[in-house]
């Protein structure tokens, strides 16, 4: 097993029907821009009566369909939010936790040692985050991932991941392994991807590759590391 090897975001997806919600962090190839990425995806009609918005700049999961919401708590929520020089981007309301620890000059670690998994017993959804600070023309991210100890969700074992930025390089972290009842966590350290120069490329390599039936949504922005402008995409399963 090679822990270097370098796969495309497509190839680490392709063919797995269910990696739940994932985060991609990292760097273009060419070194000019910040990469994110982050997509849902859903099996019980509640998880996909789900669309992305923008507001602000900011990412929000709302509901598609305001008829058909049965319990909100777990999938509506800010999914990517800046504060100052960072930029955050998470699966769940532990966004404005982290926004709100920031705001009081806390940090990331610290505003997830608050928080636990997802309270949905028997899968125990972990919680994902990521954190990019900005600084001097370049950036470094953060990863972390929250998941239950055992399997019966006794307590939380917190992960985080601390990377400088590389050409090329980006890591990926996704909820779950694949499909299953309970749905088996993640494990081991996010997966490494390449990151090519171009948004539109990076963002149908992922949506292209994810499950048909289960994928929902996916938000990929690329920040332009000398002019801190920056390119998105969206796109929403509902409204194609």
């Amino acid at each position: 097993m090679n822990i270097y090897e370098l796969k495309t975001i497509g190839e680490r997806i392709s063919g797995n029907p269910y990696v739940g919600r994932g985060i991609v962090i990292g760097k273009s190839n060419d070194g000019k821009h910040n990469v994110i990425a982050y997509f849902i995806m859903g099996r019980s009609e509640n998880s996909r009566n789900r669309i992305f918005t923008i507001e602000g700049g900011n990412v929000y999961t709302t509901p598609y369909d305001l008829s058909k919401v049965e319990d909100p708590s777990l999938i509506i929520y800010s999914a990517v939010k800046s504060f100052e020089n960072k930029l955050i981007v998470t699966n769940g309301d532990q966004t404005d936790t982290i926004y709100d620890f920031l705001v009081d000059g806390k940090c990331f670690t610290k505003a997830l040692k608050t928080r636990a998994f997802e309270p949905d017993a028997p899968n125990f959804t972990p919680r994902i985050s990521g954190m990019v600070t900005f600084e001097n023309g370049n950036f470094n991210y953060k990863m972390s991932i929250l998941k239950s100890i055992d399997e019966v969700g006794s307590d939380t074992a917190r992960y985080t991941f601390d990377y400088p930025s590389k050409n090329g390089l980006g890591h990926f972290i996704h909820t779950y392994v694949t499909d299953g009842n309970p749905i088996p966590t993640f494990q081991g350290e996010p997966e490494r991807v390449s990151i090519p120069n171009d948004i539109n490329e990076f963002s149908a390599d992922i949506w292209n590759n994810l499950n048909e039936n289960n994928k929902i949504s996916l938000y990929v922005r690329y920040t332009n590391l000398e002019t801190s402008e920056y390119s998105e995409v969206l796109i929403n399963k509902h409204e194609l």
